[in-house]
């Protein structure tokens, strides 16, 4: 577990210097939204880790690293994904203008919302990893606890809320863009990664049959 800490302190630490490139090379080392913005979020994935660490320390073995198994179509939408949400960055340090308090305000209650649910799903599922594959190294199963019992990918649907959240605290419209792209790709491995699941992971087609939706409870 001393390595699976180093590893992920470690790989936190490339994420926000990546982070903070993409801010400010485009906004500024002036722009002070842009600093708020940054304190904020490491401040609440501190928070978040060190609950993790106690509540369920699997989570940080389990995505400190991509495991062998990926199906070949998760490979593109990672990718996809990943473009997407780093472009949030850079577009809005590009194009942040005065927007309306409330705006602010409203984006920082989505992205602390939706990194509470994210703590919330980590902490009941030791099998969320970056990837998806059926775990048979990990004694895969499926998890119907917690925000599973409301919704088959919690992860996700928290993960709508953080992408607006990182947009609007950074005072732009623009940026809601990358966001929305983002948000499409998530839906699109969402029903991907649905069907792989009720395919080749045991019990999840009856779990599916307890749970009817994916994303938004009543909607899909």
């Amino acid at each position: 577990m001393n390595n699976v800490l180093r590893r992920s302190i470690l790989l936190l630490g490339g994420v926000f210097l990546v982070l903070a490139l993409a801010i400010f090379l485009p906004g500024g080392i002036g722009w002070w939204e842009g600093w708020f913005f940054l304190a904020v979020f490491t401040l609440e994935t501190i928070f978040a880790s060190l609950y993790l660490w106690r509540r369920n320390p699997e989570i940080f073995a389990a995505r400190s690293k991509l495991q062998s198994g990926i199906k070949p179509w998760d490979k593109v939408m990672m990718i996809l994904l990943i473009v997407s949400i780093m472009t949030i960055f850079p577009v809005a340090g590009a194009t942040h203008s005065a927007v309306p308090p409330w705006v602010i305000v409203v984006g920082y209650i989505l992205l602390t919302i939706g990194m509470v649910g994210s703590v919330w799903v980590y902490g009941v599922n030791k099998f969320a990893e970056p990837g998806v594959r059926i775990q048979t190294d990990r004694g895969h199963k499926v998890v119907d606890t917690g925000p599973y019992a409301i919704v088959r990918h919690p992860l996700y649907a928290t993960a709508f809320l953080i992408f607006g959240g990182f947009a609007l605290p950074l005072g732009s419209y623009w940026a809601l863009i990358p966001a929305a792209i983002a948000a499409m790709v998530l839906v699109v491995r969402t029903a991907l990664e649905d069907r792989t699941l009720q395919r080749e992971l045991e019990g999840y087609k009856d779990y599916a049959g307890r749970v009817r939706s994916r994303l938004i409870p009543g909607v899909w």
